[in-house]
């Protein structure tokens, strides 16, 4: 029995902590003698992470609708950062409730009862302070510890690199803000955690002598700041595109430079144990040409750890994935090696006769810049020395994902084995073929090693590819994957960037793996269940993710989609209507039929114009309206922006049953 079906199991541990300070500071705060938390409910995404960090992620049963945690049978959504709802919190029965200052008085109101850990993720400091605190409360000092130190490195290791560049002038660096709501920018506060993290990345933040996280800023104090790099979430996209084309809010350097960038939200939104890689990645964005520059690197490049993986097929020699230091920052390599010399064929370099290795390189996001600054002949031989490999008999493909979240799949039937070991991210570069524009090249996205225990033709080699495209298509599909440029119209087919090496093989002699063939259906179902693994392991892109995240995959906020003055009444209601498995299938059916309207496979909403109706008078007798009459208005709004028609009429269905 695990310990969230045996809270009495857990053992009883005393925190009575007093810390020596470290070269990193912070200092604990003093807890009586009670039991380690067994059933979790986290209301600060932060703290969510820090838990999975710690492993004790399997402790949680409540989370927000921001966390990127899948929902089971014992992990439900409890609502927003700042719309918790209180009955459904009870109704996991927790021992312990994460929260910020924010819930303290309606938490402890409510629920009196249940132990509350107060965490504020204001700064990097606080941040060190919550792990400590975590790691004693859950028993995780260990892990604490090492976290904090990684992190702390990772920051390091920046300050460092800067302090290498000689005359280095400080860019003006703003953090864009959006609201859809809003007649002017907002930026953060001279107090917020954000222009901490541009001053570690070695940029100079604005002072306008406005305290808060989130502030207004005037159109003058814009152009006399005159901001050099601008950047934002990637959620603040069509806001920035809307301030940057009017007079005087374009005619600063960054807009007039196009030096903006958009980065993912769980980084750029809060503090949280991956503060310190988004501040390698926001100063090697400032700072790429210095970066590059081998004078200015801090670190000896090398192979610095090796970890087996196991793959048992008669012509493989070893397989590993090999840690390495390149430009100061940690590289990934899936590296296989084979006992004679083989033929391969990759979809980035065609096909290759007599080679002895092939691999899958990743590099972090802070050499993405440097890395595109370099011809991909250039990358390519950098990582080949680093790692010690023959340049004539080594295939690599090359990717952004984490070496980490590889997934490694083995399929057999009867005598035959197929591999597929497959990386794969579709947040930023995700498409629709033939949909989608294409104007830039580079390599690697969702990428796919195929290796059978047969001699495969040069033909099985050329039609696997296809099998292989087919089956990853299918499992983007399955997942809902939309396409980052056109998500509210669009599912993804692919990343636009995919590679495949295939290769050749030993053992009976195979010249077909169509879909039609024993071996392509193998091939399929392998490459079918590694890419959808690896995108949630990348990405979180889990099958039951919650309908908010699907909504926000399409960019839809339901907040700019209300009216402002319903808003703040309005929506913790619809969040918490959504949380019932009813009213979210109301919404999914909307996201299908958006979908197949796009496609023409449905004209008329007719009959789904019916079903919202009754939605409507369903909800408004859940809110006590069942005696008042009933008439149907259009009150959600679209502000310019395209939204599909069903998603429209799926909430103009809720509102109305809030509003009849």
């Amino acid at each position: 029995m695990n310990s969230r079906s045996n809270p009495i199991g857990c053992l009883n541990i005393l925190i009575l902590v007093l810390l020596a300070h470290l070269a990193i500071g912070g200092s604990l705060p003093v807890y009586a003698k009670e039991s380690t938390p067994c059933r979790v409910v986290s209301l600060v995404p932060s703290a969510t992470e820090i838990l999975k960090h710690l492993k004790e992620d399997e402790k949680i049963v409540g989370i927000t609708l921001h966390d990127r945690l899948p929902t089971t049978e014992d992990r439900k959504i409890v609502g927003s950062f700042f719309r918790p709802i209180l009955t459904v919190i009870k109704s996991l029965n927790p021992d312990t409730i994460i929260i910020a200052p924010v819930h303290q008085r309606e938490i402890k109101n409510y629920l009196p009862h249940i132990r509350t850990i107060t965490v504020e993720m204001d700064s990097i400091e606080r941040l060190f302070q919550n792990i400590r605190t975590l790691g004693y409360i859950f028993n995780r000092q260990r892990e604490a510890e090492d976290l904090i130190a990684k992190i702390y490195f990772e920051i390091e290791l920046i300050k460092e690199k800067l302090s290498k560049i000689p005359n280095l002038r400080p860019l003006r660096v703003m953090r864009f803000m959006g609201r859809y709501d809003s007649e002017t920018i907002m930026v953060p506060g001279d107090n917020s955690f954000q222009n901490e993290i541009i001053r570690l990345s070695g940029g100079m933040p604005s002072l306008l002598g406005k305290k808060g996280e989130v502030v207004s800023i005037s159109l003058e104090e814009w152009k006399t700041f005159d901001p050099e790099f601008i950047y934002g979430c990637g959620e603040d996209r069509q806001i920035a595109e809307k301030f940057f084309s009017l007079p005087g809010w374009k005619e600063v350097t960054a807009v007039r430079e196009g030096r903006i960038a958009f980065f993912p939200c769980d980084l750029t939104c809060r503090i949280s144990p991956y503060t310190g890689k988004f501040i390698q990645w926001l100063a090697s964005t400032l700072y790429g040409q210095y970066f590059g520059d081998k004078s200015n690197w801090v670190l000896s490049s090398g192979i610095k750890e090796r970890k087996p993986i196991p793959i048992y097929l008669n012509y493989v020699a070893s397989a590993e994935l090999v840690k390495s230091t390149m430009m100061d920052f940690q590289n990934k390599t899936l590296l296989i090696r084979f006992n004679e010399p083989l033929d391969v064929l990759s979809t980035l370099d065609g096909p290759r006769s007599k080679q002895t290795t092939i691999g899958n390189h990743s590099s972090p996001p802070p050499l993405w810049n440097i890395g595109h600054q370099l011809s991909l002949s250039s990358w390519r031989q950098l990582v080949k020395e680093t790692l010690g490999l023959i340049p004539s008999e080594t295939t690599l493909l090359f990717t952004g994902a984490d070496m980490d979240n590889l997934s490694v799949q083995v399929k057999i039937h009867g005598d035959l084995v197929v591999y597929a070991l497959i990386t794969a991210g579709a947040e930023s570069n995700a498409l629709r073929t033939s949909k989608d524009e294409g104007s830039w090249e580079e390599s690697g996205t969702i990428n796919i090693i195929l290796m059978t225990n047969r001699q495969l033709s040069h033909r099985a080699m050329t039609r696997a590819i296809i099998t292989a495209t087919e089956a990853k298509t299918a499992a983007l599909q399955d997942l809902d994957i939309r396409s980052s440029y056109n998500g509210p119209r669009w599912q993804a087919t692919g990343t636009g960037t995919d590679e495949i090496i295939v290769v050749s093989g030993k053992g009976k002699a195979s010249d077909n793996t169509g879909g039609h063939s024993r071996l392509g259906e193998v091939i399929a179902k392998a490459v079918y269940d590694g890419v959808k693994e690896a995108l949630q392991k990348q990405n979180g892109f889990y099958e039951t993710r919650s309908i908010f995240r699907r909504l926000q995959e399409r960019r839809i906020e339901l907040y700019s989609l209300i009216p402002k003055n319903l808003r703040s009444e309005a929506l913790p209601k619809i969040e918490k209507l959504l949380l019932e498995p009813r009213y979210k299938a109301f919404m999914e059916t909307a996201l299908l039929l958006s979908d197949a309207m796009e496609s023409k496979n449905i004209g008329n909403l007719s009959a789904f114009r019916d079903l919202a109706r009754l939605v409507a008078k369903e909800i408004a007798r859940k809110y006590g309206h069942a005696r008042t009459s009933f008439r149907w208005k259009d009150i959600a709004v679209t502000r310019g922006n395209y939204v599909p028609e069903p998603i429209i009429i799926a909430l103009n269905a809720m509102l109305n049953g809030i509003y009849p």
